[in-house]
């Protein structure tokens, strides 16, 4: 479930839940009477997007893309019109902007970035320290604390750099912990011990003083071990006066597992030290085939964490892993799973859209 790149993976075509979410709207199941009585026709647009509605609330309604699926005018239409909110789904990672020591690459994100910018969204930047999608030169050696520790600090800062001024938030480390809320055994763990992270944040800090900087993980919606990881850490390092502005909980969740009740509390306990939240990666994947049923369990889910979001005064938004299950990254890395997001492979509304504009309502 951590964000991982879908762009190059080949991707499984979910057609029989497209095609089932398409009729399902287009025969006015989605939302129920109430909804179709707000959004008129069902092919008709609708005159507030997500982000107005969200705006409304004083949150944002974001999607992560990528760079590949920019060719795809369609989608790219939806994309800047719906959203305030854009994060790239790989292009800043560490493997995609550092490819060799020292040599940084940053058109990928900076295509993003532009694309953002055109359409008057913000960027929630993603990410500098993560265990995975590392380029060989990094993991390929042993370093000595002092070399990784230089290693580090160079490729934050050049990169926070890069984008200064022109991201709202950065997602500075992603998916310290393990399920138990015991510390993942990351490179940068096992050579620097836990004090990385404190370094990180700081090292961020300096070289965008205005960037909110975040902690990101995935299965932490619900109170438990790990998500009681990130709280005993946060409260530290706020102790500490540690720069870290909000916590971000990425809430890929699954049907099959069980929603997370507690999301409220574990969102209000997070307030209470002082940091914003975000649902920063969310998708509702199930079992396929996608049937009715499954679709309207899925909307009562977009829903109810829409309105969790919409409780919490520092709940600040939810961006969506890319908004349409043409790009969803779930069907190559969950074989048999899939129709995860709003929109269906067509780019079609599903029942969930319209479960999440009656939450923001």
């Amino acid at each position: 479930m951590p964000s991982t790149a879908h762009g190059t993976a080949a991707r499984t075509r979910l057609t029989l839940a497209g095609a089932l979410a398409s009729l399902l709207v287009a025969a006015g199941v989605a939302g129920g009477p109430a909804a179709r009585a707000h959004e008129g026709p069902a092919h008709a647009k609708p005159r507030t997007t997500l982000a107005d509605l969200a705006q409304r609330h004083g949150r944002y309604f974001g999607s992560a893309t990528d760079n590949p699926e920019l060719t795809d005018t369609a989608y790219t239409k939806t994309l800047g019109d719906e959203f305030d909110m854009i994060t790239p789904g790989n292009g800043m990672k560490w493997y995609a902007t550092e490819p060799r020591q020292g040599v940084f690459d940053f058109t990928a994100g900076d295509e993003i970035v532009g694309l953002a910018r055109a359409h008057h969204q913000k960027i929630r930047a993603h990410t500098l320290v993560w265990h995975s999608q590392l380029p060989d030169w990094l993991t390929a050696r042993t370093w000595t604390a002092d070399e990784l520790r230089a290693v580090l600090k160079n490729h934050i800062q050049t990169e926070v750099r890069h984008y200064r001024g022109k991201v709202y938030s950065w997602d500075v480390v992603n998916e310290a912990f393990n399920e138990d809320g015991t510390y993942r055994e990351t490179v940068f763990y096992k050579t620097l011990g836990p004090g990385y992270i404190a370094d990180a944040l700081r090292w961020a800090h300096e070289a965008d003083p205005r960037a909110k900087l975040y902690l990101n993980d995935y299965n932490i919606e619900a109170v438990g071990p790990k998500s009681d990881a990130y709280y005993a850490l946060a409260k530290e390092l706020k102790a500490r006066h540690v720069p870290l502005d909000g916590i971000g909980l990425q809430a890929h969740l699954a049907l099959q597992y069980g929603y997370p009740t507690t999301l409220e509390d574990n969102l209000r306990r997070f307030s209470r030290l002082g940091l914003d939240t975000a649902l920063t990666e969310v998708d509702v994947r199930m079992l396929l085939p996608a049937t009715e049923e499954k679709l309207a369990q899925q909307a009562d889910w977009y829903r109810d964490l829409t309105d969790a979001c919409l409780d919490v005064r520092r709940c600040v938004g939810i961006t969506v892993w890319d908004y349409t299950d043409k790009y969803s990254w779930i069907p190559a890395f969950f074989p048999g799973e899939g129709a995860a997001l709003p929109w269906d492979e067509q780019l079609a509304p599903k029942p969930a859209y319209f479960a999440i504009r009656d939450a923001l309502r």
